[in-house]
């Protein structure tokens, strides 16, 4: 299927996609990052999948959720009757469960479960018994359990339930993870379960402060940010899924199953400006604990719990969403040198302070020995914020996060009194401002380039007035912003860099989606520009991109009007989030506060 035609489910612990057809094709456990037991959407249904739907019958059902939670409804009308399937993960539950509630809401339905089990991302068949707990699957480390009142049998190594239900009956299926070496937890009233759940999504959502006119979207948005946290270190996940193409039948599919520094800034602000304090200071101190040592072994990302080693391996055996291969899990550019991180880390650990966050006694000392890093690295080239996989370059957006990095610091002496050297810091703030004007700018072009002493634009110069390195009304700002309108949109949305030229960038085959954060990024720009109407008007389109349920990926293809990346995408939300915030009337929002910085003279 699409993939916007997936709903998503979660327990803060890992999560799960819920087609409309009823069927979950992508499920790992016991983590976001652990092997997947059905990986049906990265080849097909001998990779496991879990299908309940109608018999017999093909067509797709219309999913909602229920409002203000995670807990998602597939309706399915039938000549006999209506019947919904209702999916949720309870939260913060000791063991990873995934139930299933068939409920009969007209007439009589005629039912199928069709259940496939298949460890290590749909490689492995389980062994498989009968006992009175229930159904029993083990494969090495892994066990699942499932129960049900439902009688079911075995058919070509899966397993099957047929069964009915009329107006008012329900059916439920439980299926737990647990280890294999564990006896099978007790079972749970699925019911009471789904009281709790609804509960406790809905007590959450009653805590956000945004009251503007966007709040449906804005809550969805907030709601997945919370969903994607693995709760026990506070961390946030990019993505749910590996290997969601950003273009159909491409190579470019990686693994977002991890925490990136980069959303670090940006996920602080949604969270705080939207009310939710808690969830902001576990992301920060996950931060802190992640990138705790030497600053020379910063990465850009890290496992759920702050793992280091996310080495990347192809999966072979799976033949990719519509055909794009590699699947990979793992990703390499965990090893690059990307300098703006440290800019990222510094900005992030400015806004806690300013919003309040206490972070340690220990923090502003770490802090210190980033800057000294960045004092004597600044001048590298480095990956960039596009994680290139071809030669390194002196990246103009790397060099004016360097700026941020020094000009955060310099801020934390000026405004908390924090000790340091500042007349030191504030020279280095200048010499990285005169060299990104002097070879990140070209005359000719009237412009901020992708890289020093080139003609190239990217998208991520939009970056130039959000962290106030200058004011987006600077005509070198202004004439970057419409060189990205002119150049890198295609029907108003914004592409990374040159869409058929990027292979001499990244050293990959070209070709890839319009990047939503980036397009987010261009509504902020013309907002802060006093362009607000032109602004409104594309926000609005990007909303439209949302898929019935109101999620995002992170990308879209603008020619075959489809989502593509990886489902759904912490940035794409959390730069809605933003959006959203900046545009609200007689409000600071984050573009305003992070874009406040006054940038030193020319």
């Amino acid at each position: 299927m699409k993939i916007e035609d997936y709903g998503f489910i979660g327990n803060m612990r890992t999560a799960a996609l819920v087609g409309c057809d009823g069927s979950i094709d992508w499920l790992c456990l016991p983590r976001f990052d652990s092997n997947a037991c059905m990986a049906a959407l990265l080849g097909d249904e001998s990779n496991g999948c879990w299908r309940i739907a109608p018999r017999d019958h093909k067509e797709p059902g219309r999913q909602r959720y229920w409002p203000d939670t995670l807990i998602l409804e597939t309706e399915f009308e039938t000549p006999t009757g209506v019947a919904r399937v209702i999916d949720f993960m309870p939260p913060h539950a000791k063991y990873r469960e995934v139930i299933r509630v068939v409920e009969g809401v007209r007439g009589s339905v005629d039912m199928q479960m069709r259940l496939i089990l298949r460890f290590d991302y749909g490689r492995t068949v389980p062994w498989m018994w009968k006992d009175a707990e229930g159904l029993n699957a083990v494969a090495g480390p892994d066990a699942l359990n499932l129960r049900t009142a439902v009688p079911t049998h075995g058919e070509n190594l899966s397993t099957m339930a047929d069964f009915t239900v009329t107006e008012g009956e329900r059916a439920c299926f439980t299926l737990t993870w647990h280890p294999s070496h564990e006896m099978p937890p007790e079972s749970i009233d699925p019911l009471r379960a789904l009281n709790h759940t609804d509960l406790y999504w809905r007590e959450w959502c009653a805590r956000c402060s945004y009251r503007g006119e966007w709040r449906e979207a804005v809550m969805r948005s907030l709601l997945t940010l919370k969903a994607l946290t693995f709760a026990p270190t506070g961390g946030i996940m990019a993505a749910a899924t590996t290997s969601l193409p950003e273009q159909l039948g491409g190579v470019r599919n990686w693994d977002y199953r991890f925490c990136w520094i980069r959303d670090a800034t940006f996920t602080l602000f949604s969270l705080m400006e939207a009310g939710y304090t808690e969830e902001a200071k576990d992301w920060s101190l996950w931060l802190l604990r992640a990138v705790a040592g030497d600053p020379s072994q910063l990465q850009i990302m890290y496992g759920a719990a702050g793992e280091r080693g996310l080495p990347e391996i192809e999966l072979k055996h799976l033949k990719g969403y519509e055909g794009s291969r590699p699947v990979r899990i793992g990703n390499a550019a965990s090893e690059q040198f990307q300098l703006d991180v440290y800019g990222e880390l510094m900005d992030a650990m400015h806004l806690a302070r300013q919003v309040g966050l206490r972070t340690g006694a220990n923090s502003w000392r770490l802090q210190r020995h980033v800057l000294e890093f960045v004092e004597r690295h600044w001048t590298e080239p480095d990956e960039g914020i596009w994680e290139i996989r071809g030669p390194r370059r002196h990246f103009t957006h790397s060099k004016v996060m360097a700026w941020v990095a020094a000009d955060r610091a310099v801020k934390a002496v000026e405004e908390f009194n924090l000790e340091g050297d500042v007349e030191r810091w504030r020279a280095l703030r200048q010499a990285i401002f005169d060299d990104v004007c002097a070879h990140g700018y070209n005359a000719q072009r009237g412009c901020f380039t992708q890289h020093y002493d080139s003609e190239q634009i990217d998208a991520s110069l939009l970056m130039i007035p959000l962290v106030g390195f200058l004011p987006a009304t600077d005509p070198r700002v202004a004439g970057t912003i419409r060189a990205i309108q002119r150049e890198l949109t295609f029907d108003g949305f914004v592409y990374r860099y040159h869409p058929t030229e990027s292979g001499a960038v990244d050293g990959l085959p070209p070709g890839e989606g319009a990047f939503l954060p980036c397009t987010f990024w261009l509504v902020d720009c013309l907002h802060l520009m006093g362009e607000t109407q032109q602004a409104r008007k594309l926000f609005h389109r990007l909303l439209d991109l949302r898929n019935g349920l109101g999620l995002l990926a992170e990308e879209f293809d603008p020619r075959h009007g489809r989502l593509v990346g990886n489902f759904p995408q912490a940035f794409s939300h959390v730069a809605l989030i933003n959006t959203a915030q900046n545009l609200a009337p007689d409000v600071l929002g984050p573009a305003e506060i992070r874009g406040s910085t006054t940038a030193p003279p020319l």
